[in-house]
């Protein structure tokens, strides 16, 4: 039941995918694979980074701070999504959905705020090669992760605290197989205008990480162009490919659905929720992939790994 009389809510109910819920079982095989991929892909980067003395660079310390948001992104979502799929169990209680919903937050937070670290990194690569490694030094990466990270869990500390707040006492059924703050703060019969205030405040700084990241490529695009040879702007092109395909990936369902959100009249939850799921399905499937196949040195010291292990 998705309507309760005035006492408490005790249980908030999850959805899986609507009107397939007979084909749950089948849908959890791809939903597994994907996280499996996820996983592996993004420990297997973590490993080869910080095993390897000759990717003790900048560019592959930021690239594993993306994996370690990628593998936050998918360990968040995966119980209640497995617990669905596999199991057509829909309820979590509030503490769990809290919980869940600031593991969620605070790794996407993450991941924009690498995403952008990473925008900066190529701009000093391409405009300022002779200084790069001066200016982008061990301990300052090592202090830029640790601020990226303590910004991350102080922008989201607040929202179990102003959900906990509210009073939950007639619908309890949420709308994605995952826990959103600004999906359960809708269930709320009390007045959650804290909780919207808040959400907008967190929302616009990660509009903010986008804003900057074009910001930094426009800066790129002009540093590229005063370059003479067409073969150099190329070869300077070609570093930022990869970060911007994790760029595309990460953002371009968020802005989808709050344009859907914004403008659409007539939503089909269907459409919503797939495009919710891939959210946090597809960064952490696809960013180890791209970085595979577009950087060379994590392609050959993988492949490398393999062949020793095949060898044996």
């Amino acid at each position: 039941m998705s309507v309760l009389n005035n006492s408490e809510v005790k249980v908030f109910l999850l959805v899986g995918i609507p009107e397939l819920e007979h084909a749950h079982i089948w849908i959890s095989i791809p939903i597994c694979l994907m996280y499996l991929v996820a996983i592996l892909g993004n420990s297997t980067i973590l490993l080869i980074i910080t095993t390897d003395p000759s990717l003790h660079e900048p560019m592959y310390y930021f690239l594993a701070m993306l994996a370690v948001s990628d593998m936050g992104l998918s360990l968040s979502s995966l119980p209640t999504m497995l617990r669905i799929f596999l199991f057509n169990a829909m309820g979590i209680s509030p503490s769990a959905c809290f919980a869940q919903e600031f593991f969620i937050h605070g790794f996407t937070v993450m991941e924009s705020s690498v995403l952008l670290i990473m925008s900066l990194d190529r701009f000093l690569a391409i405009h300022n090669p002779l200084r790069y490694s001066s200016i982008l030094t061990s301990n300052r990466v090592a202090k830029m992760g640790l601020i990226l990270a303590i910004r991350s869990i102080l922008l989201v500390l607040p929202f179990p605290f102003i959900l906990r707040r509210l009073k939950y006492c007639q619908k309890n059924l949420l709308s994605h197989s995952y826990c959103l703050h600004q999906d359960t703060m809708k269930l709320a019969c009390s007045d959650n205008k804290i909780n919207v205030i808040y959400g907008f405040f967190v929302a616009l700084c990660t509009m903010i990480d986008l804003a900057l990241i074009v910001l930094s490529y426009a800066l790129i695009l002009k540093t590229v162009l005063s370059i003479a040879s067409l073969a150099e702007r190329l070869r300077a092109l070609s570093t930022c490919v990869s970060h911007i395909c994790a760029v595309l990936i990460f953002y371009l369902p968020i802005i989808t659905l709050a344009a859907m959100h914004r403008f659409a009249k007539h939503k089909n939850p269907l459409v919503v929720i797939l495009i919710a799921d891939m959210f946090l399905l597809v960064p952490p499937l696809m960013n180890p992939i791209v970085y595979c196949v577009k950087t060379r040195q994590i392609r050959e010291k993988i492949l490398g790994k393999l062949l020793n292990i095949c060898g044996r």
